[in-house]
């Protein structure tokens, strides 16, 4: 074991330019950081550029530097997908063949709707893809006075149902949750996940989602590393939504965060604690909040952010910690539409004792899950290639 802590941190969508096979996607011409930068005039990242960030595709106001003090490359994504369910599953082993079902542009189909609303004995409004705050704002006075269940979708393959908490309690709200999974198990509606969105409020005050949030996802669909790091007895820590997107395979130990600021606080405090594994986050905000929004300055203050929360990490993290920085997928907000875009991701890996450089780019985001398997020798999967002995 050359490391004994592996922090890997997902910048969620942050992908570094369009990979060769975008145009089946729709996606020609995204770089979600580079085109970000632009669009928001310049973006300044000092510990990202230090990294090498900028030596992965050009980025206003992030230079190349000629001597980086983490490796830096890009991973291409061998799946067939964008979504962030893939991504993840990917850079944990798995490669996924046949993409997950998203209603984007339709909404679920009214054979789907029709048996919710028969099992459950609920009508169902909205179904339509939106933002989970807009569409309380849009629909919660309609369902305060009917109790009407609010379905709605993204970019994302998932089902999520909002309910005001006096309205339909939370007993209730998980219930028809459990009862949409396995509605959309049926391979014609396979949806990745069904999220209960439970809420409070009036419409005169405002509505405000709580945090009784709870996710139905489906398990991944054969081993991933987690699962062999949790065998072998090591800690793996989840912070963010990956418990979910994992169905709690493979984790040991899982923190929900409200922001990435809050994730990245709930990292540097557990690189103060004493572990030997991986401590695997998700930053979603990029995605969630600005580039389904299309929202480039919100991206741009965001990333700056995310880059004095990692200087903060820096000093805590010992000689035998490694740190690892990607992203599941782009979501260019200066690209049509509000999808995630087929883009490549970035990888930076840092240690205090590695002097940095610029590696080749990779064939899949399994590299990853490659790497870490050989530090902590534990099984791999079929797919990915190490890194460790670029590690010098």
């Amino acid at each position: 074991m050359l490391y004994k802590r592996i922090f890997l941190i997902v910048m969620d969508s942050v992908g570094v330019g369009a990979m060769p096979d975008a145009d089946k996607f729709g996606d020609v011409g995204a770089n979600t950081i580079g085109n970000l930068s632009i669009k928001a005039g310049g973006i300044h990242l000092p510990t990202l550029k230090s990294f090498g960030f900028g030596n992965l595709t050009p980025i206003l106001g992030v230079s190349p530097v000629e001597e980086p003090r983490a490796y830096a490359l890009k991973l291409a994504e061998l799946s067939n997908g964008k979504d962030t369910m893939t991504g993840h599953w990917e850079i944990m082993g798995i490669k996924t063949e046949v993409p997950f079902q998203t209603f984007t542009d339709t909404g679920f189909p009214p054979e789907l709707i029709s048996e919710l609303e028969t099992r459950t004995g609920r009508k169902v409004i909205g179904n339509i893809a939106a933002s989970g705050t807009e569409i309380l704002v849009d629909l919660g006075p309609e369902h305060m006075k009917t109790g009407a269940m609010i379905v709605y979708t993204s970019a994302d393959s998932v089902l999520q149902i909002a309910a005001h908490e006096e309205v339909i309690d939370l007993d209730e709200l998980y219930q028809v949750c459990e009862i949409a999974r396995e509605i959309t198990m049926k391979p014609e509606w396979m949806v990745g996940r069904i999220i209960a969105r439970p809420f409070l409020g009036d419409e005169v005050q405002g509505f405000k989602r709580t945090t009784n949030r709870h996710d139905y996802a489906l398990s991944p669909t054969e081993f991933t590393v987690l699962d062999y790091l949790k065998e072998a007895r090591y800690d793996v820590i989840s912070v963010g939504k990956i418990n979910d997107i994992f169905n709690g395979s493979g984790i040991t130990d899982h923190h929900k965060i409200i922001s990435n600021h809050h994730g990245m606080e709930i990292t540097t405090q557990l690189a103060q604690t004493d572990f030997t594994g991986l401590c695997f986050v998700n930053l979603v905000d990029f995605d969630a909040l600005y580039g389904h929004r299309r929202d480039s300055i919100g991206y741009k203050n965001a990333l700056e952010e995310f880059d004095a929360d990692i200087a903060s990490l820096l000093p805590i993290l010992k000689d035998d910690d490694l740190l690892m920085i990607t992203a599941d997928h782009g979501n260019d907000p200066t690209h049509v539409g509000s999808d995630h875009t087929r883009e490549y991701v970035p990888l930076l890996i840092y240690n205090k004792i590695l002097r940095g450089g610029i590696l080749p780019t990779g064939e899949t985001f399994a590299d990853i899950a490659a790497t870490i398997a050989q530090n902590f020798k534990v099984s791999q999967t079929a797919y990915g290639v190490s890194l460790i002995p670029h590690l010098r």
